[in-house]
């Protein structure tokens, strides 16, 4: 019964290929036209504008700007008041932070135990800050926007006990060289740290 359909089936098909084969064998063939050429008009298309977040001002930002301040970036340099390093450690913060058997000489000579220590410093500052920077963090406060990068910088700069105290009093702590924690707070700014 297959065979029985499939048959006129194949015989319509193979019929109709010979009439389009036949077809275009009488057709006429043209000459090729030649067509008139036209510069092409350009369209002015408006750019797509992407959202493209370029993260600035990031952790390793805020530890570049904060060592060119304190040490112009060197990590083998003392100041005259004994701080350390590219960061200016002094030895009793190094002792809080547990360096306790690793000498000035050491740390002097190493870049990554520096940057170790910085970090340790600046996760520990933000725990004893963490209550003041949830509070006032985007918001001014004696004249100056509080920002979590800020009060890091400053605490670095005078420790947290005298930013709590700037918090409560406005009381502007000054190292021996003269500089303000207010100072560190503004020019410390509105960095991401994501401790």
């Amino acid at each position: 019964m297959k065979k029985l359909i499939s048959l006129p089936f194949m015989a319509l098909s193979v019929s109709t290929l010979f009439a389009f084969t036949m077809y275009k064998s009488i057709m006429p063939v043209h000459s090729i036209i030649e067509i008139e050429s036209r510069p092409v008009e350009l369209l002015e298309i408006e750019p797509i504008a992407y959202e493209i977040e370029i993260i600035k001002n990031t952790r390793q930002d805020f530890l570049n700007a904060i060592g060119a301040r304190e040490s112009s970036g060197r990590y083998d340099i003392v100041n005259q008041f004994g701080y350390m390093g590219k960061y200016q450690f002094g030895r009793s913060t190094l002792n809080g932070l547990g360096y306790t058997n690793i000498s000035n000489e050491i740390f002097l000579a190493s870049p990554a135990l520096q940057e170790e220590a910085m970090r340790k410093l600046m996760l520990h500052n933000k725990k004893i800050l963490n209550r003041y920077i949830k509070k006032y963090d985007g918001k001014e406060l004696h004249g100056i926007l509080v920002t979590e990068s800020g009060l890091i910088a400053a605490a670095h700069l005078g420790g947290p006990g005298s930013v709590k105290k700037w918090i409560r009093k406005g009381s502007n702590f000054k190292d021996g060289l003269g500089t303000s924690i207010e100072s560190y707070m503004v020019k410390f700014s509105g960095y991401r740290l994501e401790l």
